[in-house]
């Protein structure tokens, strides 16, 4: 039974490394409009990783114009999902970082972790 959900498995995006709450990215996302289809940029924080395999997802959140927060779930696997940049990593102690919804301004930055 386990080998045949391994063959069902979809394979991994390489342009999708591997992802940690607290880290700032930009994700490319394709958009079909009509019959046109382009790349959108989503930049934001992940707040939340979540599943394995298939199922595996992550949430990014950003603050649009007027202190309004956005946030959008993405999955891992999908065709949807061109690539995705990290920018910079944050030092984080939790796995969700729900406490971001809030706060506004500076209080909502994320130490950075440097890395040597």
């Amino acid at each position: 039974m386990n080998d045949l959900m391994k063959t069902l498995e979809t394979p991994k995006n390489p342009d999708v490394p591997e992802l940690r709450s607290g880290d700032t990215v930009t994700v490319f996302v394709r958009i079909k409009e009509g019959e046109n289809e382009r790349v959108q940029q989503f930049k934001g924080t992940i707040i939340r990783t979540h599943g394995i395999g298939n199922s595996e997802s992550f949430t990014v959140r950003r603050v649009a114009s007027n202190g309004i927060g956005v946030e959008r779930t993405f999955l891992t696997r999908s065709p949807i999902v061109e690539k995705v940049t990290i920018q910079s990593s944050g030092f984080t102690r939790r796995a969700r970082l729900y406490f971001l919804r809030d706060r506004s301004g500076k209080k909502a930055k994320l130490r950075q972790k440097f890395t040597s």
